[in-house]
């Protein structure tokens, strides 16, 4: 199978075919996937360099000429590196664009923390507009890529990772997709960690959604299954912990409940390791995940007058 950021690269080139209004923007990470694309559209395939706020410059400058910029790097450099040009260049210029980001959180360790961008989608939470695509599978991120180039000038952030489910799941613009139904309480899975919460929670009574989008976040989803479960909510994200914790919380701010938000811790892992390796340092392997949301669902024990 191949990988997202593998699948990125072909489907990306054959719209560059198909549509005169596309155009990609690069920093040199996946130059050389686009060379054939490159030389048939040497004018809307543009390699900057190692120049990152100058990526999101160019990107922006090409929507309010009316193309739809595709713009591309790792996640660290295309959103938390350049994040004033992210800030200016789209949000108060008022272009839209699609930025794809590729190895996710920590999915190539040997580059050091320079390269792992935990906080990218935290951040991009600060910015109003912005539609956040999550995949799980090489196919649902080219769905995803598909639908983010054609919505109009809207700005959307598409994330891409080495980590993947098994089998993709159908995926559109929007939406939450219920996997598992049951009743004591909700886990909301974000893309590439669902099989991992399908395994940790295997023969336990909880529903389980599954989130390949996560903003705008599906509050109607989140509120009709915790109206047919119990009001716990896990929040199982490959980025930052609790980064929906707010989102969830409005969704249920009329309902009782509780959440627990799982996924990237805050401390620096200084070794570099392996990509499971840090999984399973966050607690994001299926046993973590079992024991954090067991231990989160079980009832308090009575309190001692």
């Amino acid at each position: 199978m191949d990988t997202m950021r593998e699948r990125f690269i072909s489907v990306t080139s054959h719209l560059l075919d198909e549509d005169p209004r596309l155009a990609v923007v690069l920093a040199d990470i996946t130059a050389d996937g686009f060379l054939p694309a490159r030389r048939r559209h040497p004018d809307r395939v543009i390699n900057v360099g190692i120049r990152e706020q100058l990526l999101i410059g160019v990107g922006g400058g090409l929507a309010l000429t009316g193309l739809r910029p595709v713009v591309h790097t790792f996640a660290s450099f295309l959103v938390e590196r350049p994040f004033e040009q992210v800030k200016l260049d789209f949000g108060h210029q008022g272009t839209g664009g699609v930025l794809v980001s590729a190895n996710g959180s920590y999915d190539w360790p040997a580059g050091g923390f320079t390269h792992m961008a935990p906080g990218d989608v935290a951040l991009l939470d600060t910015l109003d507009g912005w539609t956040v695509h999550v995949p799980g599978h090489p196919d649902e991120a080219e769905a995803l890529l598909r639908h983010a180039v054609a919505a109009g000038d809207d700005k959307v952030y598409v994330r891409l990772s080495q980590q993947s489910n098994a089998a993709p799941r159908p995926v559109g613009r929007s939406g939450f997709l219920t996997v598992r139904r049951g009743g004591a309480g909700v886990v909301v899975a974000v893309g590439p960690l669902l099989d991992a919460v399908l395994a940790a929670t295997e023969g336990l009574d909880l529903t389980v959604l599954y989130a390949p989008t996560v903003r705008p976040f599906d509050g109607d989803a989140l509120r009709g299954a915790v109206g047919r479960a119990a009001p716990a909510v896990v929040l199982v994200e490959p980025y930052l912990a609790g980064t929906s914790a707010a989102a969830a919380g409005d969704a249920l701010a009329h309902v009782p409940h509780r959440v627990l938000g799982l996924g990237v811790g805050r401390a620096e892992l200084r070794r570099y390791g392996t990509m499971d390796e840090h999984i399973a340092a966050h607690g994001l392997d299926p046993r973590g995940l079992r024991q954090r949301i067991t231990g989160f669902l079980a009832p308090a024990p009575p309190s001692v007058r």
